[in-house]
């Protein structure tokens, strides 16, 4: 059995504990985990937060765009939201990978199975897991992302100085990049041979100013230099690519979470107060949306333990 990090006030969670089913369950611990854990908290609810410690934007030092957070550290965000949601007396907080959950033969609530064979029970389930970015293979890409490579116009344009922007598509999603772009700065399209733009496309890149290259790349060097395959370069001050997304988490699947094709990927479908399509199971962030932010999110979360509080009190509305 895990021993469990800490409970509210930071004291050591005694393992009988265990014995009672929580509330809640949350299953992520990262923003929009955290909000959905506070608003039940608050509620003086009985939660669990059962996090993996693998934040979708670990790769990113600084966040912006979220109200009175513009430019802290992703990681100081997460950090403190923890800190503040473990100063509940009703928290409780394990270390570790949520791998199996199933409805619970006790009845009512759900069974979440951890890696290392833990077992712990909740009234009801909140998906925070998130999703994985899947990079396309170009030599340099993946060091580079999150520091120099970046997928959101709104997180990452701004700091880039109104400079050369480069634009890797990945296919038809890109185009849209290309035609945001130009609000940030210069914009370069590199078709790299993923999606080739028709003459209406053209018309709209011209009109908003944006270069498109169609030779082949070769790797992305220096901070975010486009190297050809000719050998030719393009100093870039920021690349922007459009990643695939797969969820993070199987445990959506494994209950019968209906699921919607995104853009980018695959996501849980859910109604507006984040239910998903089976009784009990919420999911918030970006493993319940199409695309996603911290400011984002965190309001999801917030609507996500909401609900879910109001579902322990006035019981189950139709599913998603």
């Amino acid at each position: 059995m895990t021993i469990p990090e800490s409970q509210g006030g930071g004291d050591a969670t005694p393992a009988a504990a265990f014995d009672v089913p929580f509330d809640a369950i949350i299953v992520g611990g990262s923003y929009a985990g955290l909000s959905a854990a506070t608003q039940l908290a608050r509620a003086r609810r009985r939660v669990l937060v059962v996090d993996g410690g693998q934040r979708r934007n670990r790769y990113a030092s600084h966040s912006h765009g979220f109200l009175t957070q513009d430019g802290s550290g992703t990681a100081a965000i997460a950090a403190e939201g923890k800190a503040q949601l473990l100063a509940y007396a009703t928290v409780t907080w394990l270390d570790g990978m949520a791998v199996q959950a199933a409805v619970s033969s006790a009845g009512e609530g759900y069974d979440v199975t951890l890696a290392d064979g833990m077992r712990v029970r909740g009234r009801r389930l909140v998906l925070a897991t998130g999703v994985i970015d899947e990079l396309p293979p170009v030599d340099g890409l993946a060091e580079r992302w999150g520091r120099s490579v970046f997928h959101c116009p709104y997180c990452h344009g701004y700091e880039l100085e109104q400079g050369a922007i480069g634009v890797l598509a990945t296919g038809p999603l890109s185009m849209h990049h290309a035609l945001m772009l130009p609000d940030w700065g210069t914009v370069t399209f590199f078709l790299n041979g993923a999606f080739e733009p028709d003459g209406a496309q053209l018309e709209q890149l011209a009109t908003r100013g944006v270069t498109v290259v169609r030779a082949p790349v070769a790797r992305i060097a220096g901070v975010a230099d486009v190297v050809m395959q000719d050998g030719s370069r393009h100093a870039m001050a920021g690349l922007f690519v459009a990643t695939r997304t797969r969820l993070a988490s199987s445990l959506a699947g494994e209950l019968g979470c209906a699921l919607e094709e995104g853009a980018m990927g695959p996501f849980v479908r859910t109604d507006e107060q984040k239910a998903s399509s089976v009784p009990g199971v919420f999911c918030c962030g970006d493993a319940g949306r199409m695309a996603g932010s911290v400011a984002f999110a965190v309001a999801d979360g917030a609507m996500a333990g909401v609900a879910a509080h109001r579902s322990l009190m006035f019981g189950l509305t139709p599913a998603a």
